[in-house]
């Protein structure tokens, strides 16, 4: 069996600390190894982002051995690589991921900035060691208090605040506040990332010619937690929801927690739940048709523990689409009933064979209650022509009702969601009454003065 590098401490950094106390680190073999498969399937890479060129040159010069001046030789070269993407990778996770994860490994293994940056010849990698018998996950201990959230909470304490949000469809989005929003978001866009995990998802047309989008990648990362969970990754695509992380394991590790992170099997290549028990976090995906579906359920204190406030504009699940990714489909609807027959598309062609009142019929057979999820299933017949989105919209739905700690809040209604848009009206006009109220007060106590 390969022994591992010596292990030492990491200096916390976005993206890649370790929730609560510094603790050892994984080898420069693991954390490359991490770092690479990361940035290989993570589903914001493009043609015009070249993250991927630099992360294989930095894996095809590196092994398990070694000397560790040649390690910081590669890392510096993949450094230098990572740098020359910043103008067309600015705005990508992986590039930010990778640059954080070479500042750590740079850390950890004393590698100086300045040096020699030519790249050693590719290795040829050493065969893997045989598989070592291990105990069956059930059988093994769940780990110490602090891997189980509810069990770490001081006895005389309130219960933890639960919140719910859920991706589906073409596509729609319930956040972590109850808002809910049809947006376009077409490529790669961050739904979650805050210290303990990210989740991305990668939305690709669904009609040639339309703006119809819905989710066809989805890639969640698990940070090091304490002596709990190694980083783990998950990543789905169409037709492929593995039940195992990237690396075929099905729980958090080696570490005395790691059954505190755990996948779940529920129905083979349509419905995966990951269970990470030390941050009270439950995560179902679901293949639907083409497409997948994405529903969390997490503590308010994980939600908001982002590590900088700055950059977090983009995280979907906490503060919606952005304005210019949003989607009014009432307008889309409207046109669709005023034309007594097929709606239109976004781009303004017929839709795809539903009438206003056959995409209604069809989602009345799942969805009774007229709220938004009745009606983004509307929407999505009548902008994609996709049968299988209203199956998209009853399981969303069936999400909440499994993962939703307020059972009132189940069903969201259109003047929930859209009714806020006047609210700011209100305390302006309230405003306004009073001045005039108290313009005419003064005007009649002046005119007493006078008389």
């Amino acid at each position: 069996m390969q022994s591992q590098r010596e292990r030492r401490e990491v200096r916390p950094r976005a993206g890649w600390t370790v929730m609560g106390k510094g603790v050892a680190g994984p080898s420069a073999l693991e954390v490359g190894r991490i770092l690479v498969l990361f940035l290989c399937l993570f589903p914001s890479v493009s043609l015009q982002c070249k993250i991927l060129k630099c992360n294989s040159e930095f894996w095809a010069s590196t092994s398990s051995s070694g000397p560790e001046e040649e390690f910081c030789t590669a890392l510096r070269a993949y450094n230098n690589c990572v740098r020359r993407t910043a103008r067309t990778c600015r705005g990508d996770l992986a590039y930010h991921s990778a640059q954080h994860g070479i500042e750590d490994l740079m850390s950890q293994h004393n590698c100086s900035k300045e040096g020699p940056t030519t790249q050693p010849r590719a290795r040829t990698p050493a065969p893997p060691p045989p598989p070592q018998l291990q105990p069956d996950s059930q059988e093994r201990s769940d780990g110490p208090e602090q891997c189980h959230y509810e069990r770490s909470i001081p006895r005389h304490s309130s219960p933890p605040n639960y919140t719910h949000c859920g991706f589906f469809g073409d596509p729609h989005l319930r956040t972590f506040s109850d808002d809910f929003q049809t947006c376009m978001v077409e490529g790669a866009w961050p739904l979650i990332h805050n210290k303990y995990l990210s989740v991305q998802v990668t939305n690709t047309p669904v009609v040639p010619g339309s703006s119809a989008t819905a989710t066809s990648k989805l890639t969640i990362i698990f940070k090091n937690f304490q002596e709990c969970v190694d980083q783990k990754m998950y990543h789905a695509e169409t037709d492929e929801l593995p039940a195992a992380f990237a690396d075929g394991s099905k729980n958090g590790g080696d570490r005395h927690g790691a059954n505190t992170l755990r996948i779940v099997d529920k129905v083979p290549g349509q419905h995966v739940e990951i269970h990470a028990l030390y941050i009270g976090t439950t995560i179902v995906v679901r293949q639907v048709g083409r497409y997948l579906t994405f529903a969390v359920r997490m503590p308010e204190e994980v939600v908001n523990s982002v590590e900088d406030r700055d950059n977090q504009d983009l995280y979907l699940c906490l503060h919606g689409c952005p304005a210019n990714q949003r989607i009014d489909f009432r307008k889309f609807r409207d046109r669709a009933v005023e034309g007594h027959g097929p709606g239109k598309s976004r781009t303004g062609s017929q839709s795809h064979g539903f009438t206003y009142q056959a995409a209604m019929a069809k989602c009345k057979e799942r969805l009774p209650v007229e709220d938004l999820y009745f009606q983004s299933c509307v929407f999505d017949l009548l902008s994609s022509g996709d049968i299988n989105f209203t199956m998209a919209a009853y399981y969303a739905f069936e999400d909440v009702k499994m993962l939703h700690s307020n059972k009132d809040k189940y069903h969201i209604f259109e003047k929930d969601a859209f009714g806020s848009n006047a609210a700011p009206r209100g305390p302006d006009m309230f405003s306004l009454v009073l001045l005039n109220c108290l313009a005419v007060l003064l005007w009649i106590e002046g005119c007493w003065v006078h008389l």
